[in-house]
């Protein structure tokens, strides 16, 4: 009960643009007013690469072996999970290649289809899906799947979908090899560690949260201080955010409207529909900022991680809307049936 309530407070302060999102924002005004270069630059740049490193040793430190194995029980649940993150995203993603093309910069297309290859969230949704009485366990085991999983998805689904049009953001081979050193090999360090130092790990999640988020806030210091530097904004008008704003509600919509569909024509519970919902329709930034930054070539980074951005604060956003609304429809559920007690 203690962890439900704690997740509950955490969704209830994303109901709201949230501190971090002001500091996101913050490293974005930072970068474009003073970016780093030069020497500063190339000292960042590798105090930037170890916060990589630890962000994912810590991220395998805190992924709980038994949470997975109680879930994979549930394996239908998961398989429709998996198949909407990393399969229907990317379909969805080249599927909308005209629209996007149409009013976007090529670049900033290139960053949709990094958003559509990314891994789900894991705190959030679990987050809301225990604030809107799903299946708690089942969204454990489904957003640690998708994240273990999408270190080895994602790099593959980038070169399956960008490597051939994204000569301009210094794609290759080499940088998804590249990952296995920054990102994998520090995760399974911790995964293997875990049974040493898993007990502190949990004890001192909300000391290490800040070390996740200051990571990332590095990374998008650095990345938008390169694309700054490369005329960034000089290819990114007001109409191009607002354009980039509707097709990434326009995505997060068509996810949600496919995984509610889909869940209740294959039969699941309501407590399962929520968890695919939630699940199945998020995108990471705590993992795609940093395998942006290993990926792709630092003129590119700005374009590449804004979609990303965009999308994560609307699916807090709109994700949180709907926890509300699934909880109190539970709650008046429960109200009726204690007044028809009552009367018989």
């Amino acid at each position: 009960m203690g962890r439900i309530k704690t997740l509950l407070s955490s969704t209830a302060h994303k109901l709201a643009i949230e501190p971090y999102t002001v500091a996101l924002l913050g490293m974005v005004v930072l970068a474009s007013v003073l970016p780093a270069s030069g020497q500063v630059a190339d000292v960042l740049g590798n105090v930037t690469t170890f916060a990589i490193g630890l962000l994912f040793f810590l991220h395998g430190a805190k992924l709980s072996r038994d949470a997975i194995v109680a879930g994979l029980l549930h394996w239908r649940l998961h398989l429709l999970v998996l198949a909407s993150t990393f399969v229907m995203f990317p379909l969805m993603g080249l599927a909308i290649k005209p629209l996007a093309l149409g009013l976007l910069t090529p670049d900033l297309y290139l960053g949709i289809l990094f958003l559509c290859v990314l891994p789900s969230t894991v705190q959030s949704s679990i987050a809301f899906t225990a604030m809107a009485r799903g299946n708690v366990a089942a969204a454990v085991c489904s957003a640690s799947a998708s994240n273990f999983l999408g270190i080895f998805l994602t790099p593959l689904l980038v070169g399956a979908l960008i490597v051939q049009g994204a000569g301009d953001a210094g794609f290759g081979w080499p940088q998804v090899l590249s990952i296995v050193e920054q990102l994998l090999l520090p995760f399974l360090a911790g995964q293997l560690l875990r049974p040493w130092i898993g007990a502190f790990i949990d004890r001192h999640k909300p000391v290490l949260r800040y070390v996740d988020q200051g990571s990332i806030l590095l990374v998008v210091y650095t990345a938008f201080s390169e694309s700054v530097t490369e005329g960034l904004w000089q290819h990114v008008s007001g109409a191009t955010l607002a354009a980039l704003l509707g097709i990434c509600a326009l995505m997060l919509a068509i996810a949600l409207g496919l995984a509610t569909w889909t869940s209740r024509r294959l039969g699941f519970s309501k407590e399962d529909e929520i968890t695919i919902v939630f699940c199945g329709s998020k995108k990471s930034l705590a993992t795609g900022v940093p395998m942006a930054k290993v990926l792709f070539a630092p003129s590119a980074l700005g374009m590449i991680i804004l979609p990303v951005m965009l999308f994560h604060q609307i699916q807090l956003m709109v994700c949180a809307v709907l926890a509300q609304r699934w909880a109190r429809r539970k709650e008046k559920v429960a109200v009726a049936t204690a007044d028809g007690s009552q009367r018989v």
